[in-house]
């Protein structure tokens, strides 16, 4: 047993050869690269969204954008994503539903992930970039590891592709260590495996954050519309007992509340996977009906319930006293509903809506007495992640790094009992999955991404 335990660790590159060297210095090259493709690709989706939602409907002659505007919209987008899943390589990338998969694409995969997250994210549906910049950062890693180390062992090129994904998910989140804890685990890596792909990994991250910090200044673009913002709550220096009392239920809830989104994702899930030409172009529909509806039975902009949510969330915080509990009820349930559809269907990352639901969970909950803004949006945040992934440790970290303007003292010991207590809850429930995992199999080819 303790040889096959060593057997990882004794199979890759000798962390002190100049083999490991070698590798070091083309992660760095890796990291600048993935950086500025996850630059190029979070600012096309957000121009398309600006041009297809503003832009496209003045230039038609509209005073204003219509709240029908986006279901037409989404059921092209509906055929243009199931053209990326069904005629390119790599389907697409991994359906979201199923979770966030670290695995890396291989270079052939790259028009397809791309095609799939620019039409189907580009145009509304309600999914994050996260998945898409792990497959893309993971297939240009694996892509520069042919050409520069193509006779370089299997190992090394697992160790680029994931020092890919280290940089393009390190460009979103605006930190290399919050984008290694994620997506270590995630991965569910020992620890000779870890430390293997921390060093280029980190390595590749850290320097693609200082080409991060270069475009802004070098192009005088503003990279706050594509990359993660953390939000400005008021300060919290202190729980009380009566937010932990809070706390308990309002992760519950959340708990409950994703678990039936994931429901919904797994039930269009087989219908997705068998016929992608008529289910994605009805979701599209789907999707921006209830946009329509929500555009039409609240004062808010149909928007609101479109997207990943990660642009949104920030204003809803800072404008929550406009916001009735009524308002915040019907977009819960709304974009909840939209989630569930787009998540068995469409290609994007599950994170970021999930921090949105459980944000705007927790404006409601602040209305509770006793219970602070603060701690309510961060502990929604950090179960509303939980709740979705399954990743305890990611999910206070990104709440509480999120929500940090309120003080870490203050929120995170609220973070981290509302984590536990929805990922409990989590566990208790049934597996949505159970009993459809063949039946999505057996409906047409696996769509998760091959390993580099």
């Amino acid at each position: 047993m303790a040889e096959a335990a060593a057997a990882p660790a004794d199979s890759g590159p000798d962390l002190k050869g100049p083999e490991f060297m070698k590798l070091l210095g083309l992660a760095a090259i890796v990291g600048v690269v993935v950086s500025t493709a996850a630059w190029l690709f979070l600012e096309l989706v957000n121009i398309v969204q600006d041009g297809i939602y503003d832009d496209l409907p003045d230039a038609l002659g509209f005073d204003h954008t219509p709240s029908w505007w986006a279901v037409p919209i989404l059921i092209i987008s509906g055929f243009a994503v199931a053209g990326a899943i069904v005629r390119l390589p790599g389907n697409g990338g991994h359906i979201p539903v199923r979770g966030l998969d670290a695995t890396p694409a291989v270079p052939a995969d790259i028009p397809g992930v791309f095609l799939a997250a620019v039409a189907g994210i580009g145009f509304g549906i309600v999914l994050g970039p996260e998945a898409p910049l792990i497959g893309l950062g993971g297939a240009l890693g694996a892509l520069a590891f042919k050409v520069f180390a193509a006779d370089g062992p299997p190992e090394a090129g697992q160790l680029i592709a994931s020092s890919g994904i280290f940089a393009g998910i390190s460009f979103l989140f605006g930190s290399p260590v919050l984008a290694a804890v994620l997506l270590i685990e995630v991965a569910g890596l020992d620890r000779a495996k870890t430390t293997m792909m921390l060093i280029p990994g980190l390595l590749a991250a850290g320097i693609g954050s200082l080409v991060a910090v270069g475009l802004g200044s070098w192009t005088g673009v503003n990279t706050s519309a594509i990359s993660l913002q953390y939000l400005t709550l008021p300060e919290f220096p202190r729980p009380t007992f009566v937010d932990f009392l809070w706390t308990v239920p309002l992760a519950a809830l959340l708990a409950i509340g994703l678990h039936l989104i994931v429901r919904i994702g797994r039930g269009v899930e087989p219908r997705a996977i068998s016929k992608p030409f008529v289910v994605l172009p009805v979701v599209g529909a789907a999707v921006g009906v209830l946009a329509l509806i929500f555009g039409e039975l609240s004062d808010h902009g149909f928007k609101n319930l479109l997207f990943s949510g990660q642009d949104s969330i920030g204003p809803i915080v800072a404008d929550q006293a406009n916001w009735s509990l009524g308002a915040l009820a019907l977009l819960l349930g709304l974009k909840g509903i939209a989630y569930g559809l787009s998540l068995g269907s469409f290609r994007g990352g599950p994170v970021f809506p999930a921090l949105m639901l459980g944000g705007a969970a927790g404006i409601m909950a602040s209305h509770l007495p006793g219970f602070d803004l603060a701690p309510a949006v961060a502990v929604g945040m950090g179960a509303g992640v939980v709740s979705m992934l399954k990743i305890p440790l990611s999910s206070v970290i990104l709440a509480v790094v999120l929500c940090s303007s309120a003080g870490v003292a203050g929120i995170g010991p609220l973070v981290i009992v509302g984590v536990v207590v929805a990922l409990l809850v989590t566990m208790a429930l049934p597996d949505p999955a159970a009993g459809q995992s063949a039946g999505a199999d057996g409906a047409g080819p696996d769509p998760s991404p091959a390993p580099a």
